[in-house]
C-alpha cells in the first residue's frame, strides 16, 4: 500500500492513495477544506468497523436495514496528542438479533478491524450498540 500527501497552501494538504483517491486535509482550527488528519483516522476507524459489521451480519443473513457508527475520542493533552480513549456507538436498524449484532461488533473489534487493532495500542476502545427498528 502506498500513499502520499502534498502541501497545497497554508495548512491544507491533499492526501492521495495508491488507488488514485484523494482526500483534502485541513490542519487549521476551522477544518473548512476537509478533516484534520486525526479526524480522518477516527473516520477510518468508523469505516473499517462498519465494513466488518455489515459483512458479518450479511453472511449471517440478518435483516440489516441500516448502520451508523459514530466515534467520540479523547486525546492526550501534550504532543503527540494521540487518542487515549475512544467510544464507538453502533446504531443498527432492522430486525437484527441482539446476539448477532453483539457477535459482529466483537469480531470486528477483536479480530478483523485493522484500524481498531492499531489504535488500541494507544487508546482504550469501548463500544455500545443501539437498536432501531
Amino acid at each position: 500500500m502506498i500513499a502520499s500527501a502534498e502541501w497545497k497552501q497554508g495548512m491544507i494538504f491533499d492526501g492521495k492513495s495508491e488507488s488514485g483517491q484523494t482526500i483534502h486535509f485541513d490542519a487549521t482550527k476551522e477544518h473548512t477544506a476537509g478533516p484534520s488528519p486525526m479526524e480522518a483516522v477516527l473516520m477510518a476507524l468508523c469505516g473499517c468497523t462498519s465494513v466488518d459489521v455489515v459483512n458479518i451480519l450479511q453472511k449471517k443473513r440478518e435483516p440489516l436495514e441500516g448502520l451508523v457508527v459514530s466515534a467520540e475520542a479523547e486525546r492526550a493533552p501534550e504532543s503527540p496528542s494521540v487518542f487515549t480513549h475512544i467510544r464507538l456507538t453502533y446504531r443498527i436498524r432492522g430486525k437484527v438479533t441482539e446476539k448477532a449484532a453483539e457477535d459482529a461488533v466483537a469480531l470486528s473489534k477483536n479480530k478483523y478491524c485493522s484500524v481498531s487493532k492499531m489504535l488500541e495500542k494507544a487508546a482504550k476502545i469501548e463500544y455500545s450498540i443501539e437498536y432501531q427498528s
